[in-house]
């Protein structure tokens, strides 16, 4: 009996343009409705009122209607700036799409080679290491997701000299109208240190005040 009613043919009773978007629609059948597609889904599979379907077409159509819908919104997303897999994963999610959805749509964003977290962790390593150090970086990547492996090869090129000569420059502006005593430098070591910046690093960007003898 159970397969008899998910194997019945239904008619499609209705199609209404949707209100907030006008792009979509809503599909009725048997007078009720069953579900919302893109008008291009509609169109492409010359659905109209008064069709007989069956449910597995119809989920069928529904479930690439909810893909390219989901892809033109991960698209939307990462216009503005590059995302992580797990940044598009969970926009998408609170978006309401299932995890089938967001898996092709992920798949079909590395295909297009919109989404690749190794370059994301490289550019990020770029602009970030201006500011802050490899430390604090590298935990800030896996926060977005990016793997140990991608992030090591994003910091391959931050070396401990270019670490320094950060440090230095981050120090010199922070120290700037301040004395250079014992306590304000040691507050200084600490806001290194907040910064991302090991201890050898932080210590040697101190040097520049005269002050590489002192244990922080």
């Amino acid at each position: 009996m159970k397969n008899s009613e998910e194997n019945r043919l239904n008619e499609i009773t209705a199609i209404t343009p949707q209100v907030k978007d006008k792009r979509r629609c809503n599909i009725y059948v048997d007078g009720r409705f069953y579900c919302g597609l893109t008008l291009e889904a509609t169109v492409k599979n010359r659905l109209k009122v008064g069709q007989i379907v069956e449910p597995s077409k119809l989920a069928e159509i529904q479930l690439e209607s909810e893909e390219n819908t989901a892809f033109d919104k991960a698209l939307t997303h990462l216009s503005a700036t590059w995302k992580t897999e797990k940044q598009v994963r969970e926009f998408l999610s609170g978006k309401g799409y299932l995890s089938v959805v967001i898996d092709h749509v992920i798949e079909k964003l590395r295909s297009y080679k919109f989404l690749d977290d190794g370059v994301y962790a490289e550019n990020y390593v770029e602009s970030a290491a201006k500011r802050k150090g490899g430390r604090l970086i590298r935990m800030e990547l896996r926060g977005k997701g990016v793997s140990d492996e991608e992030i090591d090869a994003a910091l391959e090129n931050l070396d401990e000299e270019k670490e320094v000569a950060t440090a230095t420059a981050i120090l010199q502006k922070y120290m700037r109208g301040k004395i250079a005593d014992q306590p304000t430098l040691q507050k200084a070591f600490r806001y290194l240190m907040g910064k991302g910046f090991d201890y050898e690093v932080a210590k040697q960007a101190l040097s520049a005040f005269g002050n590489e003898q002192e244990e922080f």
